[in-house]
């Protein structure tokens, strides 16, 4: 029998099996952790309270995986109109900002205005990075009070060390016409990229993965310690050696490369130029349920802690006891940009203190729930130094027959859907280099 190795049970893990089972062969699926989920994993605790590893929402216009998420819940799940907002300097303002501008200063909104409209939106100038691409859209003074404040405190660099290769559909740009109404009116239409979101019922988002592990031999806690292309073997800090005929891998690329025997230097040189943020995630549980009137909400404050506060309870009533809220506040960090000083557990009562300095949280309020998760991979960081150093890797990854996907294995900004996707891309690879052999 073919043995076909998948490093990593989050989304694109199940989506390589998912691909391979499809083709009717089957799979071994390993991972360090002794739950399966990856970054979409759910943690239930004994208080009632269920928390994401991170805001997960599926807004997935690909039907057939809209239908396998489903009946992996078995058809429960919410669906929810997306409501994100924005916090400013006390201000609360509808997302995205640009179009509504109503409320903001005076001054402040006649200097948006008068750089957007100066603003030559079809320049043929070129754009070096993402700062250029931020003021050939909106203008100096938006872009340099909103995007760029909000990206240092996310992305941890600035924006002139970013490239603009991650951005799809994440910002709008607006026509002119449509910031003019922003600015005149509070009343203006809904134009976020994402409209409805669909979140399962129960038991949180790893639920839309509850079917898959029977696709796969699924083997938890089996944390890769070495893996050589050469003897085809894998070996783990539990002790087994394993064989691969094909192998497909969703670990992040700067702990997957140090692990292959024999890679050359100036591939583990690239690897560790590969920049991301972790992130530190505050969960809390509240009392009451009436937090917020958005989902989600982007912060700008450098003096507030967090960049983007999600109040879980409103994706499901269920991943809460009744009567309650949840918060989840992301501070994020970078070994390359900005190393986190102190523990993760200091940062609750910074957390705490800028929740009720931003009147989300009352001072009778009771905290029913606390608990800190760090999440070492958070987002991939597209700076200047990432797309060379990435070509580098996945020129070896190639050449040694190591299929990567995911988040963490393809290096990209991708959201949960692309993730399965790549997965099941990834296993192609390894189903055609598996024609190609029987061929020669």
């Amino acid at each position: 029998m073919e043995r076909i190795a998948i490093l990593g049970s989050g989304m694109a893990g199940f989506g390589a099996a998912h691909r391979l089972r499809q083709e009717g062969i089957g799979s071994v699926t390993y991972d360090k952790n002794d739950y399966f989920g990856g970054h979409t994993a759910s943690f239930r605790h004994n208080t009632g309270f269920i928390f994401d590893e991170g805001p997960h929402v599926s807004f997935t216009k690909h039907e057939r995986l809209q239908q396998l998420f489903a009946d992996c819940v078995d058809q429960k799940y919410e669906v929810i109109r997306a409501r994100p907002n924005n916090y400013w300097k006390g201000i609360w303002i509808k997302h995205p900002a640009i179009c509504n501008l109503h409320g903001l200063p005076t001054d402040l909104v006649v200097k948006v205005l008068r750089d957007f409209v100066q603003t030559d939106h079809g320049s043929q100038e070129e754009i070096r990075n993402y700062a250029d691409w931020l003021l050939a859209s909106y203008g100096r003074t938006f872009a340099e009070t909103f995007p760029m404040e909000y990206g240092w405190k996310y992305h941890t660099t600035t924006a002139d060390n970013m490239s603009t290769d991650w951005l799809g559909p994440r910002l709008y740009r607006p026509k002119l016409e449509e910031v003019l109404l922003g600015a005149l009116s509070a009343e203006t239409p809904d134009v976020h990229y994402v409209t409805f979101v669909r979140y399962p019922s129960y038991n949180g988002f790893v639920s839309y993965l509850s079917l898959l592990p029977k696709e796969t031999q699924l083997q938890l806690g089996h944390g890769l310690v070495r893996l050589d292309p050469a003897e085809r073997t894998l070996q783990f800090s539990n002790g087994v050696v394993a064989g691969y005929d094909g192998v497909v891998s969703s670990i992040p690329l700067p702990e997957l490369i140090p692990m292959i025997a024999g890679v050359p230097q100036d591939v583990l040189e690239a690897s560790r130029k590969l920049a991301c943020t972790s992130c530190v995630m505050v969960n809390l549980g509240i009392n009451r349920a009436d937090l917020s009137e958005a989902q989600w909400t982007y912060f700008y404050d450098r003096d507030i802690c967090f960049a983007r506060l999600s109040f879980p309870h409103m994706f499901s009533p269920h991943v809460v006891p009744p009567g309650c809220g949840s918060i989840q506040a992301e501070v994020y960090f970078s070994q390359k940009y900005r190393p986190m000083t102190g523990a993760p557990a200091d940062y609750v009562a910074p957390v705490l203190t800028d929740l009720k300095r931003c009147g989300v949280l009352r001072e009778e309020d009771r905290i029913l729930h606390t608990n800190v998760h760090v999440s070492r991979y958070a987002q991939v960081i597209f700076d200047l130094e990432r797309a060379d150093a990435l070509a580098t890797v996945h020129g070896y990854l190639d050449d040694v027959g190591i299929a990567y996907c995911g988040r963490y294995g393809d290096w990209l900004y991708i959201w949960t859907d692309e993730a399965f996707i790549s997965g099941e891309n990834a296993a192609q690879k390894v189903l055609d280099r598996r024609t190609a052999g029987k061929t020669k």
